[in-house]
C-alpha cells in the first residue's frame, strides 16, 4: 500500500491505494490532524511507502511522516491541480445547465486535494511499472 499526501496550509489530501493503483482510502482533513490521520492509517493498513508532494507545508508534513516511522518520497506536484480538477469532473459528471459549460471554465464545488493525493501516488507508480519493465527488456 502507498499512502499520498498532497500538504496544504489549512488542509491535505491523503490517498491510500494499492500497488494496482485501487483506492483504500482518500480525504481532505484539516492539517493540524495529519498526524493523527498518518497514524491511523498506519495502523490500518501496511504502508510501503508515503508519497508525499512537495508543495505548500511539506517539511512540515516530512516530520509528521517521520515521527510515524514511515518511508516517504518527495514528489513534484506540478501541474497535479489541474489533474485533479479534470479527474473530479470524470468522477462526477456536471448535471443541469452546467453539463453545456466546458469543465475547464468550471472550479468543483469541493476541494480536489485527496484526488491531488491520489494522482500523487499513481505517478510513482506508473514510473516504477515503467522501471520494472525496463529491467525485464534488459535481462532478456
Amino acid at each position: 500500500m502507498f499512502m499520498g499526501i498532497d500538504p496544504g496550509r489549512d488542509k491535505c489530501g491523503v490517498a491510500v491505494l494499492t500497488a494496482a493503483g485501487d483506492i483504500k482510502f482518500q480525504r481532505v482533513v484539516p492539517t493540524e490532524e495529519l498526524d493523527t490521520v498518518i497514524k491511523n492509517l498506519a495502523a490500518e493498513f501496511t504502508i510501503e511507502k508515503v508519497i508525499l508532494g512537495d508543495g505548500t507545508t511539506h517539511k512540515a508534513a516530512a516530520k509528521k511522516i517521520s515521527a510515524a516511522a514511515l518511508a516517504f518520497e518527495l514528489v513534484d506536484e506540478k501541474h497535479t491541480t489541474e489533474e485533479a480538477r479534470r479527474e473530479f469532473w470524470k468522477k462526477n459528471p456536471p448535471r443541469g445547465w452546467r453539463k453545456f459549460l466546458p469543465t475547464s471554465m468550471q472550479v468543483p464545488p469541493e476541494p480536489v486535494d485527496a484526488i491531488v493525493a491520489e494522482i500523487l501516488v499513481k505517478r510513482v507508480l506508473a514510473l516504477k511499472n515503467l522501471s520494472s519493465n525496463d529491467k525485464i527488456r534488459d535481462e532478456i
